[in-house]
């Protein structure tokens, strides 16, 4: 169940980071974001394509070595998703609620994160 997991999520951020590499602007846009100039797709790049891409990476080791690095994926999991899921409830009491759009990405933090803290107090991590 633990590699089945975080093999899912090399799948989710490793598509959706390869998307973001390839087509910022286009995906953001499909997401309700403006992103303007150079600076902009630089900064999608970095931050959503970087960083989904190195999740991906970390998740894909604890698959390949459990007893190393499934600790590290999932810990990683769940400070990733706990910051999102920090600073969109933020967002929601300062601005209200967002768009259908985006209650997607907060049930999927929010499932993913829970997920996660669930697998790292199985036994499944410690076989």
């Amino acid at each position: 169940m633990l590699r089945l997991f975080l093999l899912i999520q090399v799948v989710i951020f490793a598509v959706f980071g390869t998307f973001m590499l390839l087509e910022p602007i286009e995906l953001a846009a499909r997401m309700g974001l403006e992103i303007g100039g150079r600076n902009g797709s630089f900064e999608m790049r970095g931050i959503y394509s970087g960083v989904s891409l190195g999740i991906a990476v970390l998740c894909l080791l604890g698959c390949l070595n459990v007893r190393q690095y499934a600790r590290p994926a999932l810990f990683m999991l769940i400070t990733y998703m706990g910051g999102y899921i920090f600073a969109r409830a933020a967002a929601i009491m300062i601005e209200g609620p967002p768009s259908t759009d985006f209650w997607i990405f907060i049930v999927f933090e929010a499932v993913t994160g829970l997920c996660a803290l669930l697998m790292l107090q199985s036994k499944a991590l410690h076989a």
